[in-house]
């Protein structure tokens, strides 16, 4: 039965898509390969295995022309998105999905950015953490994250390769660690370019928790005080913590504790923005999707939060087919008083002299109220007289 969750992390990969790309020789770095061929019916019966209300399907990879074929990006890009367009239609309800753009230039992306939203009508666009080695801050990307913030939509930020990727990668698959990194340096790219004083107003949704983004927030701050790029933004720490608190973090391949913890506290303040739950279907292995620290009944959603669409509405967006709002909002946990044994644990880290003796320990001797109250103290049997 489906439940109230949306999975805004799931690859749709149509076979004609395929055939396209691996025609012009794409292949995932380091032999990576795919969990399971996706297909409508077998997600949707996944979704409802899971108690998913809805999947928004995207694309991680941005495609550009060739010398001997221009047009394939524009092409592949247009391909997706009216397929995607048309698995909306057969499922009203159960999918959602991000544009993709082509990455020849701000031109080409706009005009697909127009189509996909305003004829095809899907949800959102899908960006990836740098496009033909191009981050946020370059002027390469500013006319199209310019309209995405006039218009309010949701960009869910997906890693692909850097440009260094023949030299970092060791011929390993690129989701190992270089996919962490390269969204953790489009963000920090972003934030010393002053990209996020200029578009403040954007709503992204950062994949894997934002990959070494949390982890890494807390020196990433403290560097603007040590050292900058001579091009470099006037940005403090506070700048780079209110940037970090208000992105959006989804918790695929990331639904553990050593991604949780520090996205939780991205990176000092309040609590993030809570994360959206997903489980980045169908390129992640089923074993791993339904472990227990990632699945959707332990700590990606019971503790931490899952995606709902609001009913209220975001800065006036109109309803759209999940019975919410197109740009969609994520609601912060209620704050929980911490348990005695954390209350403790804090005050001897922060008072390492004072000494912790077990609760029993300490009461062995009656204060003298209660010896007043309970009446003359036992002598002790040794001490007695006669």
């Amino acid at each position: 039965m489906p439940g109230r969750r949306i999975d805004v992390h799931t690859h749709a990969l149509t076979e004609g898509v395929i055939v396209e790309l691996l025609a012009r020789g794409f292949r995932p770095t380091g032999g990576y390969t795919m969990s399971v061929q996706w297909t409508p019916e077998a997600a949707l019966a996944y979704m409802d295995r899971q108690g998913i209300a809805a999947q928004v399907v995207s694309m991680p990879m941005s495609f550009a022309g060739f010398d001997d074929d221009p047009e394939f990006g524009t092409r592949v890009s247009r391909m997706i998105n009216e397929g995607n367009a048309e698995l909306i239609a057969k499922h009203p309800g159960r999918f959602g999905a991000f544009a993709t753009l082509p990455g020849d230039g701000p031109e080409q992306a706009l005009t697909e950015l127009a189509y996909a939203l305003d004829e095809l009508h899907l949800d959102g666009v899908v960006l990836t953490s740098n496009v033909a080695g191009h981050y946020f801050g370059d002027p390469f990307l500013e006319p199209v994250l310019s309209e995405l913030e006039r218009r309010q939509v949701p960009v869910f930020v997906h890693p692909v390769d850097s440009p260094c990727i023949d030299i970092l990668g060791f011929g390993r698959p690129s989701s190992i660690v270089e996919f962490p990194f390269d969204t953790a340096r489009n963000i920090t790219n972003g934030l010393y370019t002053g990209f996020f004083q200029r578009h403040p107003d954007l709503r992204l949704i950062l994949a894997h928790c934002g990959g070494a983004l949390p982890t890494l927030g807390w020196r990433i701050g403290e560097h603007t005080v040590m050292g900058r790029g001579p091009d470099d933004a006037d940005i403090d720490p506070a700048h780079v913590a209110q940037v970090l608190r208000g992105l959006y973090y989804e918790t695929a391949l990331a639904g553990s504790r050593n991604s949780l913890l520090p996205t939780l506290e991205a990176p000092t303040g309040p609590p993030p923005q809570r994360p959206p739950w997903s489980e980045t279907s169908p390129t992640s292995p089923a074993s791993t999707a339904s472990r227990p620290s990632n699945s959707a009944a332990s700590n990606a959603t019971t503790h931490y939060g899952s995606f709902h669409d609001s009913p209220d509405g975001v800065k006036g967006r109109p309803p759209t087919r999940f019975g919410g709002t197109r740009a969609v909002k994520v609601h912060r946990p209620a704050p929980r008083r911490p348990g005695w044994r954390q209350r403790r644990n804090l005050w001897a880290h922060q008072f390492p002299r004072r000494s912790f003796r077990p609760r029993q320990a300490r009461r062995t001797t009656a204060s003298p109220s209660r010896r007043s109250a309970a009446g003359p103290a036992a002598t002790p049997p040794e001490d007695r007289v006669g």
